[in-house]
Parts: structure tokens; sequence; C-alpha cells
């Protein structure tokens, strides 16, 4: 299970954004490992869960609250409200004025951010452990008593605005990836863009936000994950005293539309000046390990680091190496989601090799995966690297907060979570060979195509490569 935010990212927050960015970058592929992390757990008589992992390498703490809402739970007509109320939820309250929650966190030594994707919210910020009391007051506070008005809503909107136009409109690649998640979920809400369609974002108001706030943001609904140099003994005094206090909310139910059959392939092509070097991105429909066929989860993951992870994997010795018709060739896959999840492939080829004929060698790897599977040293190592991914990350302070807010908010336990080692060591090359057969289903595929305009690119253009899915906006 994949920690989230390994695709493009929208951030406020540049400088942290870094920072997580090297978090993440030396914990590939990114999996959740809850038996590594040896998370103790606790619930507070409103219905909030608390997590704590424990790591005293330093005296410092990471406090995270995870909501389980995103843009997926959003109404019709009112895409992007689940990300401009992230916004909106630093706009202050009785206590903290507009713009100081991020102020105060900086002016004791922390960090902070949020993040929005289709199935959470989450807030977070990295801080001395001895300021952690500090930060829980504020982000308890602002569960409840967030205080909006036109006079703030109405130009943080222009905000989220100037963020699609600057993040997605003037990339490429981020335009097709959110064509094409249009184009792959024919009815599921997975499909709809996070930050919003633009249209839909230029009318949301005050109320909507309101009304979305009443609903979702409610202890009985949220996670509180700590990770760091505290004890589960120190850390429920202080949940009980900031968040136990806090009211239960309503009862929720995530109302998602199934998916219908799907009978046919899509294609998306998109031509831009802003593009130098075409490339193409292919999403499947895929299990989650949340969703039916949820035993295909495990043996995905390992096929797409057999296939499709670096330098050793089978695809760029392929295609890179072999054959030398692709610069760049990889997947993706992220099981840790409330419904589906998608299997993605992405290449870029080389010199002048035709798009096309880079899909066709691409199509026979594929073919070759579902007619021959994979061999048991192949699976052997694919299984060792992801397993020592688990040790290597013990080092990181929020790796743990992160993987584990991400899992329990979609509806994993944590239990489900401590099991996958097992899972993973379990697997067999057949399990991998039929579970590539499902998954690699023309009919429930969407590819994408990005290309220069057909009169050559713009001076001075470089290419614009849809990598991976867009996972989250902050």
């Amino acid at each position: 299970m994949r920690l989230p935010g390994l695709s493009v990212l929208l951030m406020r927050d540049r400088a942290v954004a870094v920072l997580l960015a090297t978090i993440m970058a030396s914990l590939i592929p990114n999996l959740s490992y809850a038996a590594v992390f040896s998370p103790q757990t606790a619930t507070l008589e409103n219905g909030m869960q608390v997590v704590l992992v424990e790591n005293h390498r330093a005296p410092v703490v990471s406090h995270m609250v995870w909501y389980k809402v995103g843009s997926a739970d959003e109404p019709q007509g009112v895409s992007g409200i689940a990300h401009f109320l992230e916004h909106l939820m630093f706009k202050g309250t009785n206590d903290i004025a507009p713009g100081d929650f991020s102020k105060i966190v900086a002016r004791n030594g922390g960090n902070d951010n949020a993040f929005t994707s289709w199935d959470y919210t989450g807030y977070f910020q990295n801080i001395a452990a001895d300021r952690l009391e500090m930060v829980m007051k504020m982000e308890a506070d602002r569960m409840t008593n967030l205080e909006l008005s036109d006079a703030v809503v109405l130009p943080e909107r222009d905000v989220i605005i100037e963020e699609r136009r600057s993040r997605l409109d003037n990339n490429p690649g981020a335009l097709l990836g959110e064509q094409m998640r249009a184009s792959l979920y024919m009815a599921h809400p997975y499909g709809r863009s996070i930050i919003g369609w633009l249209n839909e974002m230029e009318q949301l108001s005050t109320e909507d936000a309101l009304d979305f706030y009443r609903k979702w943001y409610a202890p009985n609904n949220a996670i509180l994950v700590v990770a760091g140099d505290i004890t589960m003994d120190e850390l429920m005094p202080l949940a009980e005293k900031y968040y136990g206090v806090i009211p239960r909310g309503d009862v929720l139910t995530r109302n998602r539309v199934k998916e219908p059959v799907q009978h046919a392939p899509r294609k998306v092509i998109m031509h831009d000046p802003r593009v130098g070097q075409a490339s193409m991105l292919r999403y499947y429909l895929a299990p989650s390990y949340h969703s039916e066929n949820a035993a295909d989860a495990a043996p995905l993951e390992l096929l797409s680091e057999i296939i499709g992870s670096g330098t050793t994997s089978r695809f760029f010795k392929s295609l890179v190496v072999d054959q030398a018709i692709a610069s760049s060739v990889g997947t993706f896959y992220d099981p840790v989601a409330v419904d589906l999840a998608s299997f993605g492939v992405y290449a870029v080829p080389r010199g002048d090799v035709e798009l096309a004929d880079l899909e066709a060698a691409v199509d026979d790897q594929i073919a070759d995966v579902i007619a021959n599977g994979v061999t048991k040293d192949e699976l052997d190592r694919a299984k060792q690297k992801l397993l020592d991914s688990a040790v290597f990350a013990r080092d990181s302070l929020s790796a743990g907060a992160r993987v584990l807010g991400q899992s329990l908010a979609v509806g994993l336990s944590v239990e489900q979570v401590e099991s996958w080692p097992d899972r993973v060591s379990a697997v067999t090359v057949d399990q991998i060979q039929e579970a590539a057969k499902r998954v690699f289903n023309d009919k429930k595929s969407v590819t994408g195509w990005l290309m220069p305009p057909k009169d050559g690119p713009v001076s001075g253009s470089g290419p614009a490569i849809p990598l991976g899915d867009s996972g989250g906006v902050h």
C-alpha cells in the first residue's frame, strides 16, 4: 500500500513540498507497513480514532488529523468544495485570526500544510514534541469553530481558481491526466477533478463551504495520528482534553455511485503547443484493497515493481535498453482507496520513434506478461525490495503517520495494514499472472497521447509527460 502523493501534487507551501518529496522519494515504492511502525490505537468517546507511532530518535512529533471525506464525496455541481474547504480551514476562528495558524506554527519552529484527495482530507504539523499541545489545541479549535464569511471566502475562491490555472491549465500533462480520469470512470466520482471543474469552482459560495464543513468535519469522521517522541500515556490526556470534548456528529455514509460494466477501450489524444516531446499514458481500472477482487492488490503491487519500477524493471530493460525505442517507461499502482483503483503505464519515445510504434511495443510487453507471467527470480527480487522498504521507512518521522492515516481514512483497519508483509510474501507467480490477465483488460482502459501541435512545438518547449495519477491537491 503506497503513501499518498507519489504523483503530481498541488501545494501551497513549496518548501513543504520539497521536504515531503524528499521523504517520499526515500521510501519508493512507499508501501505502508503498520507492523513496522507498531502503532498503538484508542478511540475517544465521541468516536475519534487515535493512533500513535512512537519514534524517539529526536524530540519532535508529526501531528495529523485525517477526515474521511474527499472530492469523491462532494455533491453534484460543487466540484472542488473539499479542496476549497481545505484552504478555508486556515481562515481563522474566534481565537486565531485568518492566516495566523501557519504563522504560529512557524514561529515555534514547525511547519504545516494540508492535502485533499478523492477519499480524504488531511492536515499536519511537524514540530518539537513540547509544542504538541499547542498545535493540538489549534487543530481541535478549527475542527468545530471555523468562522467563514464572504469577506474571506470569495478572495480565497479567486486563489483556488488561479491555482487551477497555474497548476493544471498551464500543464498539458496534468490536463491530459484529468481528461483521461474523466473517461476512465464513466459514472464513479473518481472521474471528478479534485481541484474542481472551473465552471463549478467559479460558483462556489460561503454557504457551500459551511454546509460541507458542518456535515463532514466531526470527530467521529476524523482520525488523529501522531508520530514521534511521545508515549500513549502522554498523548491520550491531550487528545481527550482537546478533541474528546467536541460533540459527536451525525453518522455519515459515503454514497458512491457504482461504476457500470465497461465495454470498449477509450483513447484521448491531446495536441498542445507547449509539448515538445510526445508521450503516452494508459490507465486500467484495477481493484483496491477495499474493493471487489481485493486479493489481486498485492500481486498487482509486485507486478508493477517487476515490470515498471526503475531501470532494472522488465519494461525498461526491453524498451529503453534492448530495443532503444523509449527514453522512459514505467508503471504505477496505488491500491489504497475506498473504491476502485487504477493501474497505469507510461512511455516516452526516443528520437524519431513514432508514438504508435512505441504503444505497439508496450502492448507486446503486456501481452507477454499475460501469456507467460513473471519468473520466480523476478518475484523474489521484487518481494525483497518491497519488504526492505519497510525497514528504511523507520527512519522517517512522518511516514508512519501518513501511511496509517491514509489506510484508515479509506476504511482499512490497522490489522489489515499490519498483515501486508505476510500478504506480499505469500504471493505466487501464478497469482501475478492471473491478476495481470484481469487488470490488463482493454475494455476497462483509457489511453492518452500527449503530442506537439501538428505544425510542430513552439520554440523552446520541452516534454510535458503525464506521469502518474494526480492523487492529491494541497
